[in-house]
């Protein structure tokens, strides 16, 4: 089975030309946002764009839930797809659906700089900014049950055979998910400081935070910081566990994809002081 990723940014259209990347590359089946689509049927899988949160919508589309998971792995193994085009708003996204699905490495790579100009990219950033609309690359028919209540249009697609000349290669749906309603959230980076350096000081390894800092980006969460730890300890294993709890814990608390985490020990103590809170 030849595995492909489609990686680009949130709402660059990616789903708007999953169909097209699909067909150009000889793949059967495609992943998009917890649904897996065979020729434009539902296969398996629940859509991330009915989450009530956007939180819940990221969870899904990374298929945390072992029965949703469960459902398209068994979907994969009845249907035995020749290919499979995986999106994701990152390198990392896509490698953990590809984890998470057991569908092994990545054959290539595409991006959606490869297939769509940088005016393409922000007239799609700028449509799903002003208007909250979200492409899923089924039919509006197919997306009825899941979506009942929910704003549905349903869009043809179409490729150029020549002048004058259009093939129909499927239709897809623009859905309009419950949470872009409710306005946009924000999560501060002292609200993640403060969850780290929380983690940090019940360990009695540690000591305290020197350092931090982080960048929140639309593909995940980069994080760089100081420990002061207490002498005694194995260090390496102690900042290993430092580093898979925090990583544990900022997924539990917001859901936060963690593409870069590094951790340098800058001091040593030789007791450690009751931690403040």
């Amino acid at each position: 089975m030849r595995l492909v990723a489609f990686v680009g940014p949130s709402g660059s259209g990616k789903s708007h030309r999953a169909l097209w990347v699909a067909r150009e590359n000889n793949l059967d089946y495609i992943i998009d946002d917890g649904l897996l689509i065979h020729e434009n049927k539902i296969v398996a899988g629940k859509s991330a764009k009915k989450a009530p949160s956007k939180i819940g919508s990221v969870k899904m589309a990374l298929f945390y839930d072992e029965e949703h998971q469960d459902s398209v792995k068994k979907a994969v193994k009845k249907y035995q797809p020749k290919g499979i085009l995986v999106l994701g708003t990152s390198d990392g996204m896509v490698d953990r659906i590809a984890s998470a699905l057991e569908l092994g490495e990545y054959d290539k790579r595409i991006y959606i700089e490869d297939v769509a100009s940088p005016y393409e990219i922000e007239q799609a950033k700028k449509t799903r900014i002003d208007q909250g609309k979200h492409v899923i690359p089924v039919p509006t028919m197919q997306l009825k049950k899941q979506f009942s209540g929910y704003f549905l249009d349903p869009l043809q697609l179409f490729r150029r055979k020549g002048k004058g000349q259009f093939q129909n290669i499927g239709e897809k749906s623009v859905v309009r998910p419950t949470f872009s309603y409710f306005g946009n959230y924000t999560i501060s980076d002292y609200a993640i400081y403060q969850l780290v350096n929380y983690n940090i000081v019940i360990m009695p390894q540690m000591e305290k935070v020197s350092r931090f800092r982080t960048s929140n980006t639309p593909d995940g969460l980069y994080i760089d910081m100081d420990v002061i730890m207490v002498f005694g300890y194995n260090l390496i294993e102690a900042v290993k566990e430092a580093r898979e709890q925090i990583i544990k814990e900022l997924d539990r608390f917001a859901g936060f994809n963690v593409n870069s985490f590094n951790i340098h020990i800058k001091n040593l103590v030789f007791k450690k002081s009751p931690p403040d809170f």
